[in-house]
């Protein structure tokens, strides 16, 4: 087992501290507890993206996470906790289809959204009356959670409407100095964000798909609503990553249907001189030297867990388009096939 150890990369950014993802060091995670109990920024990992931590309750923390994200202060962060008990401390209410859900899916990559307690700041819901909650099974994030006795508000770790963070060095190239501790842990396991479930009203709905699958939760909520609707500029969300531009890398993207439509876009816009990233998941044709081309994986998961790495390696090679071929319909990569609807949107 690693023992935490600095951690120099390049970029600047306040302390970084290498920390094993299955047995992290109890003196880093006491670390991390003090400074989040100061009102400090911790980048921490979870098993979807890397998070961006800072007490839930404390309103000036609060406001740091909104302000080092360039984040509007209307969008609502997760909450993390460590059970359905310290959720439930949250919740001005708490309905039988979370508790449900609860057991079947935390600790994982679930958020769900119920109504906040009077006592907790409007400020982490974007000023609105519901809160979202999820419990993270990461042991470095529990291990936090658990050392600072109390819910960490958590979101990605990257600047507004910026590429999820995966790694810690992504964390680095876009919050930098930002962020007060930085716990590396190597890359998160599911790579793409928690599903999250409204179960506020009379039919559960998912405002953001995500790693858990809804055919997961429609073998306990057979009656559960799957329609994702975008948030207007300016209008209150009840969730993160409704807004209808996000996920993005700083290179406009494209979607093509089938690969052998983004290997013919990605040939023209080469021969306009650009230099171009290709994803797609099979490739077999020729392309020019200035086609910089990545193969990602035909299995959902496998494909998650490299979209957001794949995307940052090519932002990193300063492309001035990125290609990328549809994916399949279908539960299973609604998910990715929202992240990458989102990714191409117009600002």
């Amino acid at each position: 087992m690693a023992a935490a150890r600095q951690a120099g990369y390049i970029g600047p950014m306040s302390r970084i501290v290498v920390v094993d993802a299955y047995a992290p060091d109890a003196a880093a995670v006491a670390d991390a507890a003090r400074v989040l109990r100061s009102g400090g920024l911790v980048a921490l990992p979870t098993e979807t993206v890397y998070g961006l931590g800072v007490r839930a309750l404390d309103e000036r923390a609060i406001a740091r996470v909104f302000a080092a994200k360039g984040r509007p202060s209307h969008h609502p962060l997760i909450a993390h906790v460590l059970d359905e008990v310290q959720a439930r401390r949250l919740a001005a209410s708490w309905p039988e289809p979370a508790s449900r859900l609860a057991r079947a899916f935390w600790p994982g990559p679930l958020t769900l959204v119920v109504d906040r307690a009077h006592d907790v700041p409007a400020a982490i819901s974007g000023g609105g009356d519901s809160i979202a909650l999820r419990a993270p099974s990461h042991p470095v994030a529990r291990a936090v959670i658990a050392a600072l006795g109390e819910p960490v508000a958590a979101p990605s770790a990257n600047r507004y409407q910026g590429l999820s963070p995966t790694t810690a060095q992504h964390v680095v190239k876009q919050l930098g100095s930002a962020v007060d501790l930085l716990l590396d842990a190597g890359a998160c396991d599911a790579g793409i964000e928690s599903t999250v479930v409204d179960v506020r009203g009379a039919i559960p709905r998912v405002l953001r798909p995500g790693a858990v699958g809804t055919a997961a939760l429609r073998a306990l909520l057979p009656d559960l609503e799957a329609r994702v609707e975008r948030a207007r500029e300016g209008q209150r969300r009840a969730s993160p990553g409704m807004e209808g531009r996000h996920y993005a890398p700083r290179a406009p993207l494209v979607l093509a249907g089938t690969g052998e439509e983004a290997h013919r876009i990605a040939r023209q816009l080469a021969s306009d001189g650009k230099r171009v990233g290709l994803m797609v998941r099979s490739s077999g044709e020729t392309v020019p030297a200035q086609v910089l081309v990545r193969e990602l994986p035909d299995e959902p998961a496998e494909y998650a867990r490299a979209l957001y790495r794949t995307l940052h390696d090519l932002d990193d090679m300063v492309c001035d388009a990125i290609v990328v071929q549809r994916v399949p319909s279908g539960d299973a990569w609604w998910a990715i096939a929202d992240r990458l609807e989102r990714a191409c949107a117009r600002p």
